[in-house]
């Protein structure tokens, strides 16, 4: 009876490995390519050659369909939800299927789930030495901006920025206006005595505040202390390098940025288990 059962679960067990359905089991397909740099590539390579024509370049929003990245929530949100999406449509949709084989909607489906996580989860192209040389040189990022214990502190530490936020939102920040973090508002105040203080407010209450001037110093005031208190209402934080830089070194910084995973945060993917709708 013990060699009977051993071989029932033996045969179980490879029904499930070569996805032949067990009775009473539903079986969802998995990608048979896995979510490795080489398939995403090849996934992006296809998705930006089939379906541009309603979404946008690289999961971008486009003139007939919204973005695909991480920066919105789904329905559809594991692997096999996709592959349905992609392959059959969404009925009641503009969304349509794909005449494309299999093999290829695979390679699509590892492409959309990538650009879905962090910065590092994706296939970044560029060369990341370069991009270091670029931060700590042309870029000046090292004035306000601290990786593994190098560079300055006015800005956020970005040892793990690449963990930390979607690729999207990394370009955005190297190259949009955004709103300024909380800690990081620039400020000018000016002593009852006349001296004239400025930096980044790090903290205040009613009575008191806390300024990191440029030199990493920080200044503590009781605001009875101060003649003027000036708040700016944009950031430090330069909103240009894609114009300031050459293509190939903002690339580079891209690159480079988003390799920083020192602490990994995985985003959640709810439904990861569910086929969606």
């Amino acid at each position: 009876m013990a060699f009977f059962a051993d071989s029932v679960t033996r045969r179980v067990a490879a029904l499930a490995i070569v996805g032949i359905a067990i009775p009473g089991q539903v079986l969802k397909p998995k990608n048979p390519f896995g979510e490795t740099p080489e398939v995403v590539t090849a996934g992006r390579a296809l998705y930006n050659k089939t379906c541009t024509m309603c979404h946008g370049p690289d999961g971008a929003e486009g003139d007939r369909a919204p973005s695909l990245d991480a920066n919105r929530r789904y329905f559809r949100l594991s692997e096999a939800a996709i592959f349905d999406a992609v392959k059959n449509g969404i009925p009641g949709t503009a969304m349509p299927s794909s005449p494309l084989p299999d093999l290829e909607v695979w390679k699509i489906v590892a492409f959309i789930r990538n650009i879905r996580g962090t910065a590092s989860d994706n296939v970044v192209p560029g060369n990341v030495e370069n991009g270091r040389k670029v931060f700590n040189g042309a870029g000046g990022c090292t004035r306000c901006h601290m990786i593994r214990g190098q560079g300055g502190t006015l800005g956020p530490d970005l040892s793990s920025i690449g963990a930390q936020v979607t690729l999207q939102r990394l370009r955005e920040a190297l190259t949009q206006e955004r709103p300024i973090s909380p800690g990081y508002r620039p400020v000018r105040v000016t002593t009852n005595a006349g001296a004239v203080i400025q930096g980044i407010a790090r903290n205040q209450d009613a009575f008191s505040l806390q300024i990191l001037d440029g030199k990493n110093k920080l200044h503590l005031f009781e605001k009875q202390e101060l003649r003027a208190i000036e708040f700016d209402k944009k950031s430090l934080m330069p909103h240009d390098y894609d114009k300031v830089l050459n293509n190939t070194q903002f690339q580079d910084l891209i690159a480079m940025l988003s390799r920083q995973a020192r602490t990994k945060i995985k985003i959640e993917q709810q439904g990861e288990n569910e086929v969606g709708r």
